[in-house]
């Protein structure tokens, strides 16, 4: 297969920042990916796309960044590309589509910083600056302005606390958000505590910048009686929003939960996650275990699996397209074992279950640091569950077709400078 044209020009381009002395360049890299996915004979995505379907991508990140005092810059340019079958279709089917969505724009950001370079249908390349925000550091006090991306919450795989830009439970390139148009500050107190403000500006549909649209919110993150604890309080897309979260040891273990309650569409709805992290040595070999429940208040039942109860539960849909909801269940369990067979070689089987509906995602991760700035990762994904489940495949309108998703391979090669 040939590959798209903009990866060498991709890679022609890292040669050049290499070799070049380039002011306030402090490092970057370079990533090729490509993605694979079969369809089963039920799938109504194998009439559009065949029985596989494959998508290859590269992208490009210069880190600036450069300092006077108190303040400093910040700016992250990306060249993006993906080349091959990407659907164009909503995530029906609850993120499963094994291949990535299309390239990020700033349809609805504050500002737009998106140029698309081209878009043929089957490749389209894109230029933007992911981050670009001002700071000033004084001793108590931090302030931000500008793109930047921030998490909050103690969830390790489901992120009720998480607002802004959380990354999908199975996405295996975590190293960086999405960036949001925000002014971000936080106020240090003398015992460790501190403050922290964020306030996002959108456009609506109408591409005006809208309150109904913005988020504000106001967390203290404290210490007191051996453990961490958060508050919440916050007003997000025109929802009144308040949480609390903690951290705490139980013997060598460490337990994390948050909760959220949010005056939603249709009332009041509760969200709330607890999990459980144990590491410890195993025949020779470093390992880590995540063990995670999570309640999605905005979920369907498996009773409710229709395409009606869908239609009518905004608060749910809303939050699948703003992706910051991956799942259309209410009770999941996650499962996480990273084993480190060699200091520069990590295998993690991940487990992601709807206990409603006894449906399910295996997936198995490996991270290999080959060479010095030189690092590979690779995924297998499995879909565990009969038709009818948000894993196995939800019914349609189309007599016995479903949107089920069979497995699914993921292979990225990355190099830093």
């Amino acid at each position: 297969m040939r590959p798209p044209v903009f990866i060498p020009v991709l890679l022609l381009l890292c040669l050049r920042v290499q070799a070049g002395d380039i002011p306030w360049l402090e490092g970057g890299h370079t990533k090729l990916r490509a993605l694979a996915g079969y369809y089963p004979d039920d799938s109504i995505f194998r009439e559009a796309f065949g029985e596989w379907e494959d998508s290859e991508g590269a992208g490009l990140r210069l880190k600036f960044a450069g300092d006077h005092g108190r303040f400093g810059l910040t700016a992250h340019y990306q060249l993006l590309g993906q080349s091959g079958d990407s659907p164009d279709l909503l995530q029906q089917s609850s993120g499963l589509l094994p291949l990535s969505p299309r390239l990020p724009d700033d349809d609805r950001r504050w500002w737009d910083l998106t140029d698309q370079v081209s878009d043929s249908g089957s490749h389209e390349l894109v230029q933007r600056l992911d981050r670009l925000h001002l700071d000033y550091r004084g001793d108590t006090t931090v302030l931000r302005f500008g793109r930047q991306a921030i998490t909050w919450g103690n969830g390790l795989v489901y992120s009720p606390m998480d607002l802004f830009n959380p990354f999908d439970p199975a996405a295996v390139d975590t190293e960086y958000k999405l960036g949001d148009d925000m002014l971000y500050g936080q106020y240090l107190l003398d015992n460790g505590s501190d403050w922290q403000f964020v306030s996002v500006q959108r456009r609506d549909e109408d591409g005006d910048v809208d309150s109904r649209v913005s988020s504000n919110a106001l967390k203290f993150h404290g210490f007191g009686l051996a453990r961490e604890f958060d508050l919440l309080v916050a007003e997000h897309y025109d929802q009144f929003i308040l949480g609390a979260g903690a951290v705490m040891n139980l013997g060598e273990a460490v337990l994390r939960g948050d909760v959220t309650f949010t005056d939603a569409h249709d009332g009041w709805e509760t969200s709330l996650v607890a999990n459980w992290s144990y590491s410890w040595v195993w025949a020779g070999y470093n390992v880590s275990g995540v063990a995670e429940y999570f309640y999605n208040g905005f979920g369907l039942r498996e009773s409710d699996y229709t395409r009606e109860n869908f239609r009518e539960n905004r608060d749910l849909l809303e939050r699948l397209a703003r992706g910051e909801l991956f799942t259309i269940g209410r009770h999941y369990l996650a499962g996480s074992l990273p084993l480190e067979l060699t200091p520069l070689l990590t295998l993690t089987p991940n487990l992601f279950f709807n206990m409603g509906d006894s449906s399910a995602l295996a997936q198995l991760v490996l991270q290999w640091d080959m060479a010095q700035n030189w690092q590979v990762l690779g995924s297998l994904a499995v879909p565990l569950g009969s038709a009818g489940t948000e894993y196995g495949g939800l019914e349609t309108e189309v007599d016995d077709l479903t949107l089920e998703v069979g497995p699914s391979l993921f292979v990225q090669l990355a190099w830093y400078f």
